[in-house]
């Protein structure tokens, strides 16, 4: 059987989706929805981070709740 010759890539290590990170206003690669503020009587939205503003603030991203 061969072996793998890379390393496996962990999740904060790959780039993922480029967007605009919520918590540090600016845009950043592997960012990951946290929240999702359903439209009752105002414009609604969603809240997404990027890794680094996941682990300063303790984030749960909406996927893994």
């Amino acid at each position: 059987m061969a072996e793998p010759t890379q390393d496996t890539a962990t999740e904060e290590d790959t780039a993922g989706p480029y967007g605009f990170c919520s918590w540090h206003h600016r845009f950043a690669a592997g960012v990951r929805l946290i929240d999702v503020i359903e439209q009752g009587s105002g414009p609604g939205g969603v809240h997404y981070a990027c890794p680094p503003c996941i682990k300063t603030h303790r984030l749960v991203p909406f996927a893994d709740r």
